[in-house]
């Protein structure tokens, strides 16, 4: 394949992900609207995006392991169908007065989202020699960020239109996606028997109960909320479903969570780092609250200056991608967790300094570049042969999200311990903490010399 078919792979794969980073963006501002037009109060309206992150984490696994069975093409194509078929029904609740039917949108919207972006890796691995990939997958991870710093001023344009409107652009951005997959992205099936849906089901389980758990932990009163009735059960069930699922996959032929990918200390350390970064990146929620608290500005301007951090990722993830291919990755995750960490230690003691908040902004948001998109896949797609490509990116979305899970409820809860700006201080402090835990791990991935002479796991021929 040559660089131009690449370049017009990666485009393609481009503009399905940013689809999806965009619909993210821009529901916040679409939320009041929502909320008003269906009598909702804001615990309510909360489940327009927890249902999305729950079918998200349950479509993740299932839509990769399928990719590596169906074809690249195929599932893409499905994912981004999906997701529009998700949003003409989040579109035709409009005036019904029926919520549920939002959520029954927003629910398929998740389950399409899920694959975008680990099929998307699959399909640099299957197509970019790995000199080369890891430019291609910084420009695919750089997409959240572009998706951030646009999808406000698109959710300004439109939301005087009607919050529909945020979800109809949607529509005719799925059918491009559509018209250049089905020209452009190689068709390639590469698994074949039966597809372990036992598996399946049990993972299905343990990520469902976990996000359900997780969910409904009162920030305010964290210990009297964990052990309450609404949340104790769902953990319980997920660390039951877990240790059910190690067991059944163990001794399943082609299972839909490789549990023997574990084995492999480079992928352990990169599950680890990308929930550790899944942590940090979820916390960055709290940074305008920090920034009212600490700094005393309007919660307007608070909302703006997080634009510093999603700059800085946008900047970063490209040139950390670049930086994969001629440093390789430990060079480039071991820089990363340390200038994440010096970030997140500085921002929890800025006082009242501006200058000292956005410093910390740039670099939290360098550092996270470093570790969220490329640089884990970029390990993993080294690690892996074709037949496990899909399913090990899978992983690495899968574990994301648990961290970002996990981050909400355990830094919520230290922020609201405290009064003020100690509580915010005190959870970012927590997170550096954990950056060095994260920094003392990177330090035992592959030094570039045996990572570049390694070779990838033997390809099968191509369909």
């Amino acid at each position: 394949m040559n660089d131009q078919v690449r370049n017009r792979t990666v485009a393609v794969l481009f503009l399905g992900v940013l689809m999806g980073a965009l619909d993210i963006a821009i529901v916040g501002p679409a939320l009041p609207a929502i909320e008003r037009e269906f009598g909702l109060d804001s615990r309510s309206g909360s489940w327009i995006f927890s249902v999305y992150v729950l079918t998200n984490l349950i479509g993740t696994p299932l839509m990769a392991k399928l990719s590596d069975r169906f074809g690249r093409r195929a599932i893409y194509i499905l994912d981004v169908a999906l997701f529009a078929v998700g949003s003409l029904v989040v579109i035709l609740s409009h005036g019904t007065g029926l919520f549920a039917i939002l959520l029954i949108g927003r629910a398929i919207q998740g389950f399409g989202a899920g694959g975008i972006f680990p099929v998307a890796s699959a399909v640099i691995g299957d197509t970019f020699p790995p000199e080369k990939r890891g430019g291609a997958l910084g420009l695919i991870g750089a997409v959240f960020g572009i998706a951030f710093m646009i999808g406000p001023v698109l959710g300004g344009v439109l939301l005087p239109l009607g919050w529909q409107w945020l979800f109809i652009i949607n529509l005719p951005m799925a059918a491009v996606v559509i018209a250049l997959a089905w020209a452009l992205l190689p068709h390639r099936r590469i698994g074949a028997g039966a597809f372990d849906w036992l598996g399946m089901g049990i993972l299905t389980v343990a990520l469902a109960s976990l996000a359900l758990g997780l969910g409904a932990v009162d920030t305010e009163r964290f210990w009297g909320s964990v052990t309450s009735t609404a949340v104790w059960p769902w953990l319980v069930t997920s660390v039951v479903a877990w240790l059910v699922l190690v067991v059944v996959e163990r001794r399943t032929t082609d299972p839909v969570f490789p549990v023997a990918l574990f084995a492999r200390r480079q992928l352990a350390l990169g599950y680890a780092l990308t929930a550790g970064a899944g942590i940090g990146e979820a916390s960055l929620v709290f940074m305008p609250s920090l920034a009212v608290a600490a700094l005393g500005v309007s919660a307007h301007l608070a909302s703006y200056l997080l634009l510093v951090v999603v700059a800085a990722m946008a900047v970063g993830s490209p040139l950390a991608g670049r930086a994969l291919d001629k440093v390789g990755s430990k060079i480039v995750i071991v820089t990363g967790v340390a200038v994440m960490t010096a970030g997140m230690f500085l921002i929890s003691r800025t006082g009242s300094s501006l200058f000292v908040y956005c410093l910390a902004s740039v670099l939290i948001g360098l550092g996270l570049s470093s570790l969220l998109g490329a640089p884990i896949r970029y390990v993993t797609l080294n690690e892996t042969s074709a037949e496990e490509r899909s399913a090990a990116q899978g992983l690495v979305t899968t574990f994301t999200s648990i961290g970002q899970l996990l981050s909400a409820a355990v830094v919520g809860a230290i922020a609201a311990s405290s009064p003020g700006a100690e509580g915010y201080g005190d959870a970012f402090a927590l997170i550096g903490i954990l950056g060095v835990a994260l920094l003392i791990a990177a330090l035992l991935l592959k030094k570039r010399s045996v990572e570049s002479q390694e070779p990838t796991p033997k390809e099968p021929a191509h369909a």
